[in-house]
């Protein structure tokens, strides 16, 4: 995990001795080359789950791996060797990959099932939060949920969540305890408290937690839209 960004790079193998990949690049990376050196790895392929900078800053430092991403996120990303499909599959060495189209925080953010025991879901998906939908090429609140509630959610509850920050979780430990996906369950009431966000009058439906450790926020608008932003924008009492 970068100690600034938070962000998390994941070193995959089959096995000792066998093949491996990497799920973004955020970095610090060479602990990682270490421990593939170490474990006799063959690394192949480096699998983006979108172009924010905290999530591909290091990607040239893995060399001559393929580098794959989502075409909407290739364009803004200065190496893709390939780029990868939503419902497209991948075998490396004994490891199958699925990808999932979760689009809200970036256009083209995929999520990838690995041998049906992990999802690893960038910034769609934290333990005990979700993804904001105001960073550059985001789409929308609505898209956002459907990928968290009709995609993510739909994987089996033992599923592991290996998030794009921080800490793991599992599917079924955020159907049951995030704040968010509760009240898109309907378990939790909204919330009604005034609020300003970037100077303007909005409704704060939830006060959730971030990953960072502060607060990520669901707001409503006067015309009754949504949007899911930092906490630190948002101005209380």
């Amino acid at each position: 995990m970068n100690d600034d960004w938070l962000s998390n790079t994941f070193l995959v193998a089959d096995e000792e001795g066998g093949t491996a990949l990497v799920v973004d690049s955020g970095g610090p990376c060479a602990p990682l080359q270490e421990a593939a050196q170490r474990l006799g790895l063959d690394v192949t392929t480096l699998l983006l789950t979108h172009h924010h900078h905290d999530h591909v800053a290091e990607a040239a430092a893995w060399g001559d791996v393929e580098v794959l991403a989502h075409p909407l996120e290739a364009e803004s990303i200065d190496k893709v060797d390939r780029t990868i499909e939503p419902g497209d599959t991948l075998d490396v060495g004994g490891l199958h990959v699925e990808t999932l189209h979760t689009p809200g925080h970036t256009a083209g953010m995929l999520n990838f099932v690995i041998n049906g025991d992990d999802v690893f879901t960038g910034d769609t998906l934290f333990k005990g939060s979700v993804g904001g939908v105001r960073a550059p090429g985001s789409t929308s609140f609505a898209d956002l949920k459907r990928s968290i509630m009709d995609v993510l959610m739909q994987l089996p509850p033992e599923t592991r969540v290996q998030p794009g920050h921080t800490d793991p979780s599992t599917i079924g430990d955020e159907w049951e305890g995030n704040q968010f996906v509760r009240l898109w369950r309907g378990l939790d009431d909204e919330g009604d408290e005034p609020c300003r966000v970037w100077g303007e009058q909005a409704t704060l439906v939830l006060w959730g937690p971030d990953y960072d450790g502060g607060h990520k926020a669901w707001v409503r608008w006067p015309d009754g839209s949504d949007d899911i932003v930092p906490g630190s924008q948002v101005e209380r009492g």
